[in-house]
């Protein structure tokens, strides 16, 4: 083989590295650029108030606070708040589910309807112990997913107004039980014909159980009757040291699919002083476990649900003196990650 013939083949080889390196080098900052791209929820405008505290009867207290909440749009086209009020004198744990209906989300003064669900103690429930409901339409059901102090459970309604429970092979409600104590605040996101049902709870103080004390955790099922064993699938990070208590780093989980992208906003104080924490992920069982990997910002509101009405996405969340709920615009906005 000439000197020439040789020259040739080296020169070939180095440049058919080069085209491969290149090409390498061009799919990893693709990949890279992807992998960085994130959605950030951002307040859109000014908030107005929907409901305040309400009138319970015999059960009105000087006390009673309205917290976690569900909002969603019934059959006939109205728009359905049912929230759970505590401290109340129903006894026990002193929680109930109270209700309101607006025309438009775009309403102020919602309309209420009064005392919507209490605990059944005959099917296991914890006396007033009720719990943060969360209702999804599917299939041409309204599914209400809520806690009953100890367990997940499940009612259902056909026009969305007035619901059901689910009663099991046990004769009860519960979906599931989680391993943590006061297994509360369910969020269902139906992901092709699989639902995840995120959920948070918290050891006991006394317990010794390692840190952290709370956790987002999530279940899978095809049928809401065969529940995969759970994930934490976020707790931890520089948000469990926003709580002003024990177990309320992690609570009220929410989660919102655009695209692939899941942001789950995460609660860690309610009041004036609220915060919500909000990451993003590629993966609906992952938001960072015991570290901010998928840590995007924060929101200084409570326990707050998200409902899309025509294109434009809403932020529904707790006044801050806990008296009621409001409502603003709310945007996801596409950023590098820092």
């Amino acid at each position: 083989m000439g000197n020439k013939q040789l020259l040739k083949i080296v020169l070939g080889m180095f440049m058919f590295i080069a085209i491969l390196s290149f090409q390498n080098n061009t799919a990893q900052a693709q990949n890279k650029s992807r992998a960085t791209k994130i959605l950030v929820p951002e307040i859109n405008g000014a908030w107005w108030d929907i409901t305040s505290n309400p009138d319970l009867g015999k059960y009105t207290s000087s006390a009673q606070q309205p917290v976690d909440f569900a909002i969603w749009q019934a059959k006939d086209g109205t728009f359905q708040l049912w929230s759970c009020i505590r401290s109340t004198k129903s006894g026990g744990r002193t929680r109930l589910f109270y209700r309101w209906e607006g025309k438009k989300i775009t309403d102020k003064a919602w309309t209420p309807k009064g005392i919507a669900m209490e605990a059944d103690t005959t099917l296991g429930e914890e006396k007033s112990g009720l719990q943060a409901p969360f209702v999804l339409k599917d299939k041409g059901k309204y599914l209400m997913f809520y806690g009953d102090w100890n367990r997940i459970c499940l009612a259902e309604s056909k026009e969305g107004k007035v619901f059901t429970r689910v009663i099991n092979k046990a004769g009860n409600s519960s979906l599931f039980t989680g391993s943590y104590y006061n297994t509360r605040d369910p969020m269902v996101l139906k992901i092709g014909d699989t639902y995840y049902c995120y959920y948070s709870g918290h050891a006991k103080e006394n317990n010794n159980t390692p840190t952290p004390k709370s956790a987002v955790f999530c279940r899978t099922s095809k049928d809401l009757k065969i529940w995969s064993d759970e994930v934490i699938v976020s707790n931890g990070g520089s948000a469990s040291k926003l709580t002003t208590w024990f177990g309320g780093d992690s609570e009220c989980p929410y989660v919102v699919n655009l695209a692939g992208k899941y942001i789950l906003f995460r609660n860690q104080r309610y009041g004036e002083n609220s915060m919500n924490t909000q990451y993003c992920s590629s993966d609906p069982l992952n938001f960072g476990v015991g570290n901010d990997d998928y840590f995007v910002g924060h929101l200084p509101y409570a326990a707050p649900e998200i409902i899309k009405v025509g294109k434009q996405f809403y932020i529904v969340a707790l006044k801050p003196g806990l008296d009621g709920m409001m409502v603003a615009e709310l945007k996801f906005v596409e950023k590098n990650k820092r």
